[in-house]
């Protein structure tokens, strides 16, 4: 199966490869991105190694699709945005993504997040995507509203960061809850 590439007008979305590792280890090992990821930072390379590894593999059993956020001008690796839970046969998938904090607040975690909900709902054949936050991560708690995720309540203690357990709030987006022209 080949890799679905996605374009925006600032973004190439392409397969997470292994000569992304050091700059997805520059993301992954910064607190400010993690904070609110369910993961605790990276200290060591391999780990980024490794999480590549786990988006190829989780690609290949079809449970999953992660590609590297990339800017079309230079051509730099900037985060990752991806398919988690993906179900082809029930129809539904989780969304995640985590950007290089210095394009935070720059448009480009939404242009992401459009082109995959367009190929999750138009090329997939999804129904529902669904996506999980910290409840006091307020900047992806606007970008999914933004981007017409529903708030569909609190999971209890269902993420584990720090050696705690963390409440979180569930969105969701129907291929429904599209527009006409969307």
């Amino acid at each position: 199966m080949t890799f679905p590439i996605l374009a925006t007008p600032r973004l190439r979305l392409t397969e997470v490869e292994t000569y992304h590792a050091t700059a997805l280890f520059e993301v992954f090992s910064n607190p400010e991105v993690v904070k609110y990821y369910g993961m605790d930072p990276m200290d060591e390379l391999i780990q980024a190694e490794k999480i590549i590894q786990h988006f190829k593999k989780s690609y290949e059993m079809k449970k999953g699709i992660r590609w590297a956020i990339t800017l079309k001008d230079g051509d730099q690796f900037v985060g990752t945005i991806g398919l988690n839970n993906l179900a082809l046969g029930m129809k539904k998938a989780e969304v995640g993504f985590e950007i290089h904090p210095r394009l935070w607040r720059s448009g480009i975690t939404s242009e992401a997040l459009r082109a995959v909900l367009d190929y999750s709902f138009d090329e997939l054949g999804l129904h529902r995507i669904g996506a999980v936050t910290f409840p006091a991560n307020d900047a992806s708690i606007g970008l999914l509203k933004k981007n017409g995720f529903i708030e569909e309540g609190k999971l209890r203690s269902y993420l584990f960061q720090s050696g705690l357990s963390h409440d979180a709030m569930i969105f969701s987006k129907l291929n429904t809850d599209r527009s006409p022209n969307s």
